[in-house]
């Protein structure tokens, strides 16, 4: 490594803290591109393509060259003329969708995630994560936004991912409900359970998989964890992991054993 790319790192710690400068303005830089990117959308507004040509009432019909104003982010934030994402991106050699993404996520976190801007402008939060958050609220209420943006101000930066995919999900349970519950049926449509016993290996095993309702999952998950500690008290000496896989088998057998279909009454006989 040549000494200037390091100048007067010559121990762990002058190591360190370059790195952290070079992050720190890293991070800097990255912001500046995001506020780059809300004048850019301010300096093509939906206005900037609703002066084309008139209908006979005099009224505009909102295209100039075949340009709309699109939605990029949420309820409540402003309209963009469609191809200034493009424009922006190709100056930094971006594709069109991460063009469209990022100017999205800059109008969604000026608009609608007003806090959660102010502590990423701060140097809080990261904005990756700022922006992950703000692909999420997208589809949100502008109610919904806020109460999302309120909760997390506190800590933010520290909360993880999981907790802020629930809280989102919490916001759109209480803000839009309509959505949510399209959203719960759409995910019960991909349950499935799957046994793969085409796919079986050289020794003799195959692999299962499967997408449960979680009250399902739960009376699932107990059933085996309880028929693999009965395999252990009977002197089973596997591991657990083996022990719940014969656990499956055992619940199976014992299902099959049990032959509760319905049959058909026997006919009566015919003398």
């Amino acid at each position: 490594m040549a000494d200037s790319e390091l100048p007067d790192c010559d121990t762990p710690a002058a190591v360190l803290a370059f790195a952290q400068r070079r992050r720190a303005a890293a991070q800097r830089a990255e912001i500046g591109v995001l506020e780059a990117a809300l004048v850019w959308a301010s300096m093509h507004p939906e206005e900037s393509v609703s002066t084309g040509s008139t209908d006979g009432a005099g009224s505009t019909n909102g295209l100039v060259f075949g340009e709309l104003a699109v939605p990029l982010a949420g309820e409540g934030a402003p309209l963009v003329a469609e191809f200034a994402p493009i424009e922006f991106g190709a100056a930094l050699g971006m594709s069109t969708d991460s063009a469209r993404a990022l100017v999205g996520d800059a109008l969604e976190l000026a608009h609608r995630l007003t806090r959660t801007w102010k502590l990423v402008r701060a140097g809080q939060v990261p904005l990756w994560k700022a922006r992950r958050l703000a692909q999420l609220t997208t589809t949100l209420p502008l109610d919904g936004a806020d109460f999302v943006d309120r909760q997390l101000a506190a800590f933010v930066g520290r909360i993880g991912w999981a907790a802020i995919e629930r809280l989102v999900d919490q916001a759109r349970v209480m803000f839009d409900p309509e959505a949510a519950e399209k959203d719960r049926l759409a995910a019960a449509d991909g349950r499935r359970f799957d046994v793969h016993t085409r796919e079986a290996t050289h020794d003799g095993t195959v692999h299962v998989e499967g997408v449960l309702d979680l009250a399902d999952a739960l009376d699932l998950d107990t059933a085996i964890r309880q028929g693999a500690e009965e395999l252990a008290a009977l002197g089973a000496t596997e591991s657990v992991d083996v022990r719940r896989s014969m656990a499956a088998g055992e619940l199976a057998r014992r299902q099959l054993a049990f032959d509760l279909r319905a049959r058909p009454a026997t006919a009566p006989r015919r003398w």
